[in-house]
């Protein structure tokens, strides 16, 4: 379980044959084979660590459903560590279990930030709601409006968002890893009932 704060930014340092390595000390360092590890809000888990260097396998499901196909060494990646039971809970509640990936339309500069529109997959439509919690690539964000244009949602970044975050590099075309909210899905299907 994740919260959707991220830890750091790293950059993958191998990316073969369905298994990826990231170097990150400070990361590495709190990881032990077996640990699970979000990177871009996906959940994988430690299977290999080498000095400052952690490494999770990648299976297909995943490179389908995710992001995590298209890394090459060199490119940038959200990580946020798990939760432990003692943790604050920030953000949201987040399983690192991606939903879908979607392409962002627009990037706009605001008065303090930036506001991102961001395509809504179909299936995920009754889970993102105002006001509602969205994991994009990880991090925990607000939703800001939905359908504006139709099909799309609008998140705001605030500066040290854009600063921590992948987000900073964010253009139309991005591809980015969705997970709805929890709770929302939990709502959604028992008003189905």
């Amino acid at each position: 379980m994740f919260t959707g704060i991220v830890s750091a930014v790293s950059k993958v340092v191998s990316a073969e044959r369905g298994r990826i390595g990231i170097e990150h000390a400070w990361v590495a360092g709190r990881l032990k084979i077996g640990s699970s590890v979000a990177v871009n809000g996906c959940c994988l888990t430690v299977v290999k660590k080498k000095g400052p260097v952690f490494y999770a396998d990648v299976v297909p499901e995943t490179l389908r459903r995710t992001n995590l196909g298209a890394l090459k060494v060199g490119s940038e990646v959200n990580l946020e560590m798990a939760l432990s039971a003692t943790s604050l809970l920030d953000g949201h509640l987040v399983q690192g279990h991606i939903d879908a990936t979607a392409v962002v339309k627009k990037v706009e500069k605001a008065a303090l930030g930036r506001e991102v529109t961001i395509e809504l997959p179909g299936t995920l439509s009754r889970f993102v709601a105002v006001k509602g919690s969205i994991a994009v690539d990880g991090v925990s964000l607000t939703v800001a409006a939905v359908d504006k244009p139709p099909g799309t949602f609008r998140v705001a970044l605030i500066p040290h968002t854009i600063e921590v975050t992948i987000a900073t590099s964010y253009h139309a075309g991005s591809v980015v890893n969705l997970e709805a909210d929890v709770i929302a899905r939990y709502v959604a299907r028992n008003l189905r009932q």
